[in-house]
């Protein structure tokens, strides 16, 4: 029997067929341009072999390919103090001059040490966006050593962004506050009842969670409070509870009472909503662009507090059309790292010592372990000015032609040609060289386009 259908109903069938066929069609692999931009963003730049790898792969699956090959440990043996030669941190007030002077020699030569074991694993890493991810916490939850001067808590807070910073935000949040890292840096061991310190609170609320104008500051003293008895055993150098100093009474937080502890505080914030906008929010610009667009954020914001995966939250920005959108490309100042540690993948170097790409990078302004203030490094256009614009250059000058930051020969993997350079965004593809490029040498092509302004930029 024939089923006649209605005009509507028989232009949807139409569209039907027409669509079906269409959708069935494998996904459109990436182009060169597309690779470019996918690992300027969420690595250290294309090399050649990258080029090869994802030439065949669609963007979501180029995506999934970069979220499944996340690293949770690092590839870089830990530096040799960590667990073996902690320092005693109870001592310090009493010893004599000499000691002292003796101690932080030695504590200074171990954050050294944990600066060039971060730089290695960058440079060394089969995971680029785990190192991505692992700076951005950095630069989220921020810490630093000049004022810590514990480095096996930092290299531990390090392991702990590297550990949870891709998977569970209420973990890593959790894990975090009780940092004995974060807990020195903020002042939390010095929380106590009836002598509450609001430093850890304040920036839980403006910088971690919420960002400003979403709490008052009642709501900072109140929570202050909840925090207190939250230590470091200094000889183990772990989280503890001194019982002694905690506070039991009831505290007003967001309109709510009870006598709230310091996990209770945590359970608070990852129960607003505004949390969930405010991280997702820094991810977009820190992959994306400078201006987060709401109408593309709201699914992904809504997901996230769902479930907290940023692994999933990830993977929603990079595989959303804001992301790929010419107008976002090019847009985004590389940081230090970026043009340090991307030229040199780039480039196929090796034997740069990574304690001179410490070096490097802290003088063009970003002193990994040691972020300026608690809000990190600004970020954008604050990595540019008339000093380390001439800096970046000279950097760029001195790789390009096969030297070390202290002038002794570098060396490059495979010899270099101008057409499998991973040029900069919006950077026309120049004709590939007669006969491929010496290592240690550079076509003037090439010299010329890494020199280009658009290389300062992903």
């Amino acid at each position: 029997m024939m089923v006649s259908l209605s005009p509507r109903r028989s232009q949807t069938a139409w569209l039907g067929l027409v669509i079906a066929p269409l959708l069935a069609l494998p996904a459109k692999a990436l182009s060169p341009a597309d690779t470019r931009h996918l690992l300027d963003r969420t690595g250290f730049g294309a090399t050649p072999e990258d080029f090869a790898r994802f030439a065949p792969l669609s963007r979501a699956e180029a995506v999934e390919s970069l979220i499944s090959g996340l690293r949770r440990t690092p590839v870089t043996p830990l530096p040799a103090f960590v667990g073996q030669d902690r320092a005693d941190f109870t001592r310090i007030g009493q010893m004599p001059a000499e000691e002292r002077k003796a101690w932080e020699e030695k504590i200074s030569a171990q954050g050294r040490a944990m600066k060039a074991w971060w730089m290695q694993e960058m440079l060394a890493t089969p995971s680029p966006l785990t190192e991505r991810m692992v700076l951005f916490w950095h630069n989220h939850f921020v810490s630093s050593f000049n004022k810590v001067r514990d480095p096996e808590a930092l290299v531990r807070q390090n392991l702990t962004f590297r550990r949870l910073g891709t998977s569970d935000f209420r973990g890593l949040l959790t894990a975090t506050a009780r940092d004995p890292a974060m807990m020195k840096y903020l002042d939390t061991t010095q929380n106590r009842k009836g002598g509450p310190n609001e430093n850890f609170a304040r920036e839980l609320f403006e910088l971690f969670t919420l960002g400003e104008g979403h709490y008052s500051e009642d709501d900072i003293k109140q929570a202050a409070r909840a925090f207190a008895g939250w230590t470091v055993d200094e000889p183990t150098g772990k989280f503890k509870l001194n019982p002694g100093a905690i506070d039991p009474e009831v505290k007003q937080v967001f309109g709510q009472s009870g006598p709230f502890d310091g996990q209770d505080i945590l359970d608070l914030v990852l129960n607003d909503p505004q949390t969930a906008r405010f991280v997702v929010g820094k991810l977009w610009q820190e992959f994306v662009s400078d201006t987060p667009d709401e109408k593309t954020l709201a699914p992904i914001t809504a997901r996230f507090a769902g479930d907290w995966r940023i692994d999933q939250a990830l993977a929603d920005l990079l595989t959303s059309d804001a992301f790929w959108s010419e107008q976002n490309r090019g847009t985004l100042v590389k940081s230090p790292v970026d043009l340090v540690v991307g030229t040199v993948h780039r480039l196929g170097l090796t034997n740069l010592p990574p304690d001179q790409a410490v070096e490097q990078v802290r003088r063009l302004g970003q002193d990994i372990f040691e972020p300026p203030t608690v809000r990190g490094w600004p970020g954008g256009t604050a990595w540019i000015n008339t000093d380390t614009l001439l800096q970046r250059r000279e950097v760029v000058d001195r790789l390009i032609r096969g030297q070390s930051l202290s002038g002794d020969g570098l060396r490059a993997k495979a010899p270099l040609t101008v057409a499998l350079l991973a040029l900069p965004p919006r950077q026309p593809l120049p004709p590939a060289p007669a006969v491929p490029v010496p290592a240690n040498s550079i076509a003037p092509d090439l010299d010329g386009i890494l020199r280009d302004p658009a290389y300062q930029v992903k």
